[in-house]
């Protein structure tokens, strides 16, 4: 099965920042498209942002201008950066990979998760 494992949550007052990182298995770094997505209680899952094998990104309305997703392939870890956080941002957000690139929130395997709390 595939492994992916989320850090970097945890709580801020809005307008802060926070990284997530997500480390995963070699061959899905390489192979699948992966992303990022968050569920909160009493919303549906919303994919957040993707990346492809291309380095081409794609953002949900909702985080576009504050979010960016990257990927170092040196250390093989894929981020979320997160400014300007917003207290509706709160939500357990998980890594994402898939090997048909599909819509991030579609995608075959999730991470656990890592929560983030935004305050206002």
């Amino acid at each position: 099965q595939v492994q992916l494992v989320e850090s970097g949550g945890g709580s801020v007052q809005a307008g802060g920042s926070l990284r997530l990182s997500c480390t995963t298995s070699q061959y899905v770094y390489s192979n699948y498209c992966m992303g990022w997505l968050r569920q909160a209680p009493g919303k549906e899952r919303e994919g957040v942002a993707s990346i492809d094998r291309d380095g081409n990104t794609r953002y949900a309305d909702s985080v576009k201008g504050r979010f960016t997703i990257s990927k170092d392939n040196a250390k093989k870890i894929l981020y979320l950066q997160m400014n300007n956080l917003k207290p509706e941002d709160t939500a357990m957000y998980h890594c994402a990979a898939d090997p048909w690139c599909r819509a991030v929130e579609e995608s075959g395997y999730w991470g656990q998760g890592t929560q983030v709390t935004v305050s206002s």
